[in-house]
């Protein structure tokens, strides 16, 4: 596996942009090191092109015949290299060096079949695009995560339409809804599976702090945890926030900040030492949604089950910077190669991606998923996010999106970064 040739561009007008981004392709596909034949595109749009998906989509394909299969979405926020654009007309595209034989691209009107295939092939991971409308999203990621084993995505959300990119070689995919329109969807979920022989890497950053030691979930009926370690649920959440219900106003705007994190019964999401931290990707965190005095019970935005760890914890800026480095330190640490060979260094040298010395080379590239709500805007300046990314892996081949989930494993995450690394041989 080789280096992924990728490009990205902002302009008023798509074919200016879509002519910088084929210029930047072009010029990585004839540097020694990266994909000369790739098979498979990733293609990333904000939602201001969202008129002309398919014209940018065919555009693509023509002038790139040798990429024969696509995925992707249209966003309102999308992200490539150490860019990231929001709310601006922007693509980016990355060409995956995959032979078609290791991938299958699905859709709606193509589903991923539940068992192998006559011709072999056997999902072990997928990329999972969903619209956010979609009803029991929850029931139908586990249901594809038996599927294909680990997935890794996200929910689009758009100003318009929830637009989606699935073109197969395999066969005439056609589009379905308003559209009509050969490998351009609206709605459902898409995407494309990869067999055992591609190898991927992904990890989890939540960006948030625990404010005290979690809590055994003794009782709780649906969405309302009634008590906590032998006390009921009420008096614990005061106590962690310190706060009393007497003050009120001071209590709603504290509590409009907390979030709950979640695990299952039976694991331990205390933070290290006894002492707050940053909450690793076992916990699910969810939205403190109201109380129920009545009962002294917290109601959380999930079904939460007697056994179950609890926390209380609030998103800040500094633990999303430490957990992004965190992820980013352990995948380089995971694929740092001993040696490095002439043609990847020369390859690198040439495109100027060997600015880091520690970069972990046996990544041919990456996609990234982030939470709408964070971005350089919660990072502190634009781009930001995608910088420590930067930082931490080097200068890696990088496409992704903005979402209002996050989707890693069989889970559906919040306010959480995705990353996930294509490893090379």
């Amino acid at each position: 596996m080789k280096l992924f040739p990728h490009g990205h561009a902002t302009h008023p007008q798509w074919e200016m942009a879509a002519a910088l981004v084929l210029a930047q392709l072009r010029a990585q596909l004839v540097q020694p090191g990266f994909a000369d034949e790739p098979a498979l595109g990733l293609l990333y749009l904000t939602d201001h092109y969202a008129g002309v998906a398919q014209e940018i989509l065919d555009h693509l394909g023509a002038e790139l015949p040798e990429v024969t299969d696509w995925v992707g979405a249209v966003g309102v926020g999308i992200c490539a290299g150490h860019a990231e654009y929001v709310d601006e007309p922007a693509l980016a595209v990355m060409l995956c060096d995959l032979a078609p034989g290791q991938y299958r691209v699905f859709s709606g009107v193509a589903p991923l079949p539940a068992t192998q295939g006559a011709a072999g092939f056997a999902a072990r991971s997928a990329l999972l695009h969903v619209d956010g409308a979609t009803p029991d999203i929850a029931e139908l990621i586990a249901e594809m995560a038996e599927r294909s084993g680990g997935l890794f995505g996200g929910l689009i959300t758009s100003r318009g339409p929830a637009l989606q990119f699935a073109r197969s070689s395999r066969g005439a995919v056609a589009g379905r809804g308003r559209l009509g329109a050969a490998g351009v969807f609206e709605g459902g979920m898409s995407g494309v599976a990869f067999g055992a022989d591609v190898q991927l890497l992904t990890r989890v950053t939540q960006g948030v702090k625990a404010l005290a030691p979690s809590h055994r979930v003794d009782r709780a009926d649906g969405n309302v945890v009634l008590t906590l370690d032998g006390r009921d649920a009420l008096d614990v959440l005061q106590e962690d926030l310190g706060i009393t219900l007497d003050d009120l106003p001071t209590a709603v705007a504290r509590l409009r900040r907390t979030l709950v994190g979640l695990s299952s019964p039976g694991s331990s999401v205390a933070p290290m030492a006894g002492r707050t931290g940053v909450v690793g990707d076992e916990v699910l965190v969810r939205h403190l949604i109201g109380l129920d005095p009545g009962r002294r019970g917290v109601v959380v935005a999930e079904r939460v089950e007697p056994g179950a760890r609890l926390l209380f914890c609030e998103r800040e800026p500094q633990a999303a910077r430490a957990d992004l480095l965190r992820i980013g330190a352990e995948i380089r640490e995971a694929l740092e190669p001993e040696e490095q060979s002439f043609e990847t260094a020369s390859a690198l040298a040439a495109s100027g991606l060997a600015a880091a010395p520690h970069l972990a080379r046996r990544i041919a590239g990456a996609v990234y998923v982030s939470c709408n709500s964070r971005g350089g805007a919660w990072f502190g300046a634009p781009g930001a996010e995608l910088q420590l990314l930067r930082q931490a892996l080097g200068d890696v081949p990088l496409v992704g999106f903005f979402a209002a989930g996050e989707i890693a494993g069989s889970r559906l995450y919040g306010y959480t970064g995705v990353l996930t690394v294509f490893v090379a041989d």
